[in-house]
């Protein structure tokens, strides 16, 4: 076996072992701008600019992957953007 095909082979293991999830953030028609952007802020650890892009991208593309990692790391996370009344789901 050569070297790149062990590279690559260590590499597709690595992914796989690696596996993150992603909470999706849905457009709905009810939250404002602002309390998207707050609950990102809180739920998600993000900036104010990421939120603010999250947001935007939520509501002209329909959804947003805002936090990308483990299932046990995400899941307190979406809890947290579902109970302030966002639509959100982990995949």
């Amino acid at each position: 076996m050569s070297l790149k095909e062990k590279t690559s082979e260590a590499t597709l293991l690595d992914e796989k072992t690696l596996k993150q999830n992603e909470i999706i953030l849905y457009n709905d028609n009810v939250n404002t701008f602002d309390h998207v952007i707050e609950t990102l802020i809180y739920a998600c650890d993000h900036t104010p600019e990421q939120a603010e892009q999250c947001s935007i991208i939520v509501h002209y593309k329909g959804k947003c992957a805002v936090k990308t990692g483990p299932y046990k790391e995400l899941e307190p996370r979406c809890s947290m953007l579902q109970e302030a009344g966002l639509s959100a789901e982990i995949v």
